[in-house]
């Protein structure tokens, strides 16, 4: 229950006492274009970086996402850093957990306790596209992960979410309707059930890797031990095929992409195909890892960086108060880390070039706690707050859509 100590160490846990959504727009979205952007005990088998495993012979590799393709590059990936003020998309989000940018154009943005996707117009304004049916909200659980996916031919797109059920947590799909202002969201289709669920630790991030593969961040549901054991679904992040299936390649033969962590949530990847994923640690040490095929983490053994070659230590961490590492997103080489308790935005770079990494905390205690970010058009990138999860201290408008410019550092 680490999050919840944490609110307790911070003095900031508190209901917001919110009866209803503001649906104003305190900017609008505009466009520029700047500079190119690229978007992009058990004892585990010893972790490997080779590329990630191709499609056996007869099986159709599904498309990759276009939100996570990147093109071949033609040289190094800029380091970029934000510049000028935070500028407001929208406001009246309440307890928003993850943005969604559609490639075809459109913004939708999960909302933890009401079980709301809430497209963002252009003017700033808030609709409801779909309230997803089955959500128990509770916690730290409710509706939380959205990833995308483009389908061949005439089928629709799907747009996947994470959820909390009755029982469990699960992950299903739905298919996009409508066209920017008007979004909707079909009935949901099951990918994947079962996933144990808690009142905390319950994961709850979603990605379509390079290989066309989904990525989901499980947490140990509060049974830490489980976090050892890689045919369990609890402590991992998961890979698996658009239709629920363990993809192949996988290290366990089972859903299980790496193993022994704690409460694993962003992830992203950078030029070269690598994943990187954020983790909420104990009482000491939250994480950055780079996460390699059939890793074992260490949780509950070890937390931080330990030297135990049984694990694979962090490439980052913090100390809890700084941290609580929500969301994250790589933007041409440098990642970009969404805090709750640290209530504020870290960067750190580079990504790939081998290079020892620097971290940056930007926007320190002026927004509140941060949930998520990602990429925006044209050299913009957004994020969202968190001061209405009840752990905040909300301000008027509360939560709010941020955007800043990005330039080279």
């Amino acid at each position: 229950m680490r999050e919840a100590a944490r609110s307790g160490r911070d003095g900031r846990l508190q209901q917001s006492g919110r009866s209803g959504r503001r649906l104003t727009s305190a900017a609008a979205v505009a466009a520029s274009v700047a500079f190119a952007l690229v978007i992009t005990g058990c004892v585990a088998p010893a972790p490997d970086r080779s590329p990630l495993p191709s499609t056996p012979p007869g099986t159709a590799a599904p498309p990759p996402s276009t939100l996570t393709a990147t093109p071949t590059p033609t040289g190094p990936p800029p380091v970029l850093q934000p510049t000028g003020g935070v500028e407001v998309i929208a406001e009246g989000l309440q307890a928003p957990w993850s943005i969604l940018r559609l490639p075809g154009g459109g913004t939708l943005v999960s909302e933890r306790d009401t079980a709301n996707v809430v497209e963002v117009l252009g003017d700033g304004s808030l609709r409801v596209a779909a309230t997803v049916p089955g959500v128990v909200p509770g916690g730290e659980g409710g509706l939380l992960g959205l990833a995308f996916r483009p389908t061949d031919g005439d089928d629709p797109d799907f747009v996947y979410a994470y959820f909390t059920a009755a029982s469990d947590n699960r992950i299903v799909r739905m298919p996009l309707t409508g066209a920017p202002g008007s979004l909707g969201l079909g009935a949901p289709e099951d990918v994947l059930t079962g996933i144990p669920k808690a009142g905390n630790h319950d994961g709850g991030r979603l990605g379509f890797g390079p290989d066309g593969f989904l990525y989901a961040t499980a947490g140990d549901a509060g049974n830490r031990d489980v976090a050892q054991d890689p045919n369990s679904l609890s402590g991992k992040i998961l890979r698996m095929t658009p239709d629920g299936r363990p993809a192949p390649g996988n290290p366990f033969g089972n859903h299980t992409w790496s193993f022994g962590h704690r409460n694993p949530q962003g992830i992203a990847w950078d030029a070269n195909g690598e994943l990187w994923a954020a983790e909420f640690g104990q009482n000491t040490w939250d994480e950055l890892n780079r996460i390699t095929r059939g890793g074992n983490y260490g949780w509950p053994v070890v937390e931080g960086q330990a030297g135990d070659p049984r694990f694979v230590d962090p490439v980052q961490q913090w100390p809890t108060s700084e941290a609580s590492p929500s969301g994250l997103a790589i933007v041409g080489d440098t990642l970009f880390l969404a805090a709750l308790r640290g209530e504020r935005l870290w960067s750190i770079a580079p990504a790939t070039s081998g290079a020892p990494l620097a971290a940056t905390p930007w926007f320190t205690g002026e927004l509140g706690r941060l949930r998520d970010v990602t990429a925006g058009p044209d050299g913009e990138l957004w994020f969202i707050g968190n001061n209405t999860d009840g752990r905040g201290s909300p301000s008027p408008g509360d939560d709010k859509l941020f955007r800043v410019r990005l330039a080279p550092s």
